[in-house]
């Protein structure tokens, strides 16, 4: 073996035997599970970086601030985005949704794998700016299912129901976009998480991994 073969060789294993930390996306219609997904995936202790999103919307009464969502007002989402914080925003049934920089950044640093819960909307623009993003679509297995969970949410009023069912069929004609689906189906919450756990995996593992820049 010549002098250059080993210093390929030596600078393969190095390449290898770093942190590959990956970003990913977790994106899908309303009352897919994509918080039931990532909830399992946190009572699981994986080591995953879980970024939470910024909101304008209300809290619901089940919901916990800082946990599933930062709940701050229009006025304090404004000065987000003048100060240059968030990742990505943007407009989500009439509210403000957006993922703060610095948590990503950090994260990132420390070699964590890092997890977005994204909308369909949102996905498009962070793989407009990180093209090295892992993009997963999650899916029902069928839209009437989809349109019975979120009937059975009991969240919405009529008309906002009607408009979550629309938006729904406009992001599935955007599947295509994503570079993996995964299929939630009813009461199969942990075969989900395993098939995007083994996503996350099979992505660090690639020969083609590149950091992710912000």
């Amino acid at each position: 073996m010549t002098i250059d073969n080993r210093e390929q060789v030596t600078d393969i294993y190095q390449r290898f035997n770093k942190a590959r930390p990956v970003l990913v996306v977790l994106s899908g219609p309303s009352g897919v599970g994509k918080d039931a997904t990532l909830e399992l995936m946190k009572r699981r202790e994986l080591p995953f970086h879980f970024v939470v999103t910024a909101t304008t919307r209300q809290r619901r009464p089940t919901e916990t601030d800082g946990i599933d969502y930062h709940f701050v007002s229009v006025g304090e989402f404004a000065e987000m985005i003048d100060a240059g914080e968030l990742l990505e925003y943007a407009v989500v049934y009439g509210d403000y949704k957006g993922i703060p920089k610095k948590h990503v950044r950090e994260a990132l640093a420390s070699g964590k794998d890092v997890v977005l819960r994204i909308d369909v909307q949102g996905a498009a623009t962070i793989r407009s700016l990180i093209p090295n993003a892992v993009t997963i679509f999650l899916a029902a297995e069928s839209e009437d299912k989809l349109i019975e969970r979120l009937r059975e949410r009991k969240t919405e009023s009529a008309d906002n129901l009607k408009m979550r069912i629309a938006t729904a069929r406009q992001e599935m004609a955007r599947i295509n976009e994503f570079d993996y689906v995964v299929v939630n189906r009813e009461d199969e919450l942990d075969t989900t998480v395993d098939h995007v756990i083994s996503i996350i995996h099979a992505e660090k593992c690639c020969v083609d991994w590149t950091p992710v820049v912000l």
